[in-house]
């Protein structure tokens, strides 16, 4: 066999592997234009990591969220120092109706302290920072959403976990194809990621049914992902204490960490 016939061989080989693992694999884009070609891609990846018809069908059903793209793109905030930060983001007004919501309810907030070991005061800041204490939970269809965001090549590998658990909650009855939540896909009163409702999410009233929209459960989900991640009853959680690093895992903005733990000890005083 002469080498330059070698050669060819190798490349005809070469160039056949690459068509066949292409054409199997699920190709970000940055445009709408792709979108639908990834769905049915992503299909078998869903497949393959036990999603059923429910949630297949939601996949199929999903469109391109132009406004949770452009959001995405136009995170702004994050970039504030931290007292511009605060005052964006209403700091004193959480801290007292953090205070008031606490006052009213407290049998409830010391219940969730006495279960999880986190104090009210940092599930309340959490609360307000994310939702307005449930006063706007989101306004974007979940499913389109957080698969909008695994398809967008900015950061699919972290949003793909997310777009899975979202069709295994369909499949499972916990949300909907229809159902609504902010633009990055999260969900209910503290903004739960799909993933993470799939992992840390418990029912708070004892009905036996998980709902980010009630407000015991999703509370109760919040003090228990932190508990989960790590949380010390009783340890401090000021920057360089030992619980910060809780709140770290909470969201990944070193102003919004900071934020969370000064808001949490004025509402705890």
């Amino acid at each position: 066999m002469s080498v330059k016939f070698l050669i060819k061989t190798i490349t005809a080989i070469t160039f056949a592997f690459s068509i066949s693992t292409t054409s199997f694999a699920a190709t970000c884009g940055n445009t709408s234009s792709g979108f639908n070609t990834w769905k049915n891609d992503f299909a078998s990846d869903a497949k393959r990591a036990g999603v059923g018809k429910r949630g297949l069908a939601a996949l199929a059903g999903a469109t391109y969220a132009t406004r949770t793209i452009k959001a995405d793109r136009n995170q702004h905030s994050f970039k504030f120092t931290l007292a511009k930060f605060l005052k964006v983001r209403g700091a004193d007004t959480i801290i007292s109706q953090g205070r008031r919501r606490i006052a009213k309810n407290p049998s409830f907030y010391k219940s969730l302290e006495k279960r999880f070991g986190v104090p009210a005061g940092v599930v309340v800041a959490i609360h307000g920072m994310e939702t307005g204490f449930g006063h706007f939970m989101g306004d974007s269809n979940v499913v389109s959403s957080i698969l909008t965001l695994t398809y967008d090549c900015r950061r699919s590998d972290f949003f793909k976990p997310h777009a899975l658990a979202a069709l295994k909650l369909v499949d499972r009855g916990v949300i909907s194809p229809k159902s609504i939540g902010a633009k990055h896909g999260e969900l209910g009163h503290t903004q739960f990621l799909p993933g993470n409702v799939l992992k840390y999410a418990v029912d708070g009233n004892g009905d036996g049914q998980i709902n980010m929209n009630n407000l015991a459960d999703a509370l109760s989900s919040t003090a228990n992902y932190l508990r989960q991640k790590g949380w010390k009853p009783g340890k401090g959680y000021q920057e360089g204490q030992r619980n910060f690093r809780v709140i770290k895992e909470w969201n990944a903005a070193g102003v919004y960490q900071k934020a969370i733990a000064i808001m949490a000890a004025r509402i705890d005083r």
